[in-house]
């Protein structure tokens, strides 16, 4: 056992606002936390989540979408939900010792300029951050 805190980011798809949850709590805490991700139907990893978290030093894209009964049985310190499609509509397997919900609007995936397409994906990386950042890091000590 390696002492690190279980978290569980869950979304619909486990394609981009939980794999970039994913992504961006191992980068910062990844020390601390043994973190995954998984969906209610998983749809595999969007490239463009990869992309941008990309910009910022974060490679996810040996990450793999799950679904969440794959992880029936484990026991999680943290269940994250960050849709309300799981939280409201979703029977989920999954109880964490605290459980949050912060939903996160999904990216435009199509538009008529590519640079919105982009720019939804960099906003959401960004909100992502700082709500792992005021979430996760009380439960980090401070050297």
């Amino acid at each position: 056992m390696s002492g690190k805190k279980h978290v569980v980011f869950i979304c619909t798809y486990n394609s981009v606002r939980s794999q970039m949850a994913e992504g961006i709590l191992r980068h910062l805490y990844g020390d601390r936390f043994e973190v995954t991700s998984a969906g209610v139907a998983p749809a595999g990893v969007h490239p463009m989540a990869i992309a941008v978290l990309r910009e910022r030093g974060i490679d996810i894209s040996h990450q793999k979408s799950r679904s969440v009964m794959q992880l029936r049985g484990q026991e999680f310190e943290y269940v994250v939900t960050l849709s309300d499609e799981c939280k409201y509509k979703c029977t989920l397997p999954l109880q964490g010792k605290r459980n949050i919900h912060r939903p996160f609007q999904s990216p435009p995936e199509i538009a008529d300029d590519q640079n919105k397409v982009i720019e939804g994906f960099r906003s959401l990386r960004d909100e992502m951050w700082k709500f792992i950042e005021i979430t996760f890091k009380p439960y980090v000590p401070q050297d």
